[in-house]
C-alpha cells in the first residue's frame, strides 16, 4: 500500500508536516513513501506545468492512501493547497484513493474545519474518505494523545 502526504503548509518542516506524518505512520504502521511540502513547489503550481508539479500530481495518482494536510488560514486551508488539489481533475483526481484531512489551528473554534471545508473538496476531487477528518491543535499536537486516538479508532478502515 502506497501512503502519500501533502503538506498544505508554505513553511518548511513545519508542524502540519510533522502531524501529517505522524498520522499516516500511526494509520498504517509505516512512515508514508513520499511526503509533498508544496511549499518547495510554490510558484510553479500557478501554471500546473513544471516537472515538480507534474511529479506531485503523478506521486498522488499513485497512492492508495493520502493524508491531506493544511493548517487553518481564515477558517479554511491554504491556498497553497487550493492551487494544488485545482490541478487535480474533478471526479478523477482522488478516485480509487482513501484520502485523511488533517488540520491544524490555533483554537477550538476551528475545530470543524477538516470536515466542513477541506473534506468536500476532497471528495468532490472523487476521493474515499471512511474516516472524519481530524483537526489538532498545533500547541498540543504532540503530547495530547489525539493522533493515537484517531490512529486506534480508524487504522483498520483506512487499511483494509
Amino acid at each position: 500500500m502506497t501512503t502519500v502526504v501533502v503538506v498544505g503548509n508554505p513553511r518548511r518542516n513545519s508542524r502540519t508536516r510533522d502531524a501529517a506524518v505522524s498520522v499516516a505512520e500511526k494509520l498504517t504502521g509505516a512512515p508514508p513513501d513520499a511526503v509533498l511540502e508544496l511549499g518547495e513547489i510554490g510558484p510553479a503550481l500557478l501554471d500546473g506545468q513544471s516537472e515538480a508539479v507534474q511529479e506531485a500530481v503523478d506521486t498522488v495518482k499513485r497512492a492508495a492512501v493520502v493524508v491531506v494536510a493544511s493548517p487553518t488560514y481564515k477558517a479554511a486551508y491554504t491556498g497553497l493547497l487550493k492551487l494544488f488539489l485545482d490541478l487535480l481533475p474533478t471526479g478523477e483526481g482522488l478516485r480509487g484513493k482513501v484520502v485523511i484531512p488533517v488540520m491544524l489551528g490555533g483554537g477550538l473554534a476551528h475545530a470543524l474545519v477538516a470536515d466542513l471545508v477541506l473534506k468536500p473538496v476532497l471528495v468532490e476531487l472523487g476521493a474515499t474518505t471512511p474516516a472524519p477528518g481530524l483537526f489538532l491543535l498545533d500547541s498540543s499536537y504532540q503530547s495530547d494523545g489525539r493522533v493515537d486516538e484517531y490512529a486506534e479508532r480508524w487504522k483498520d478502515v483506512v487499511t483494509s
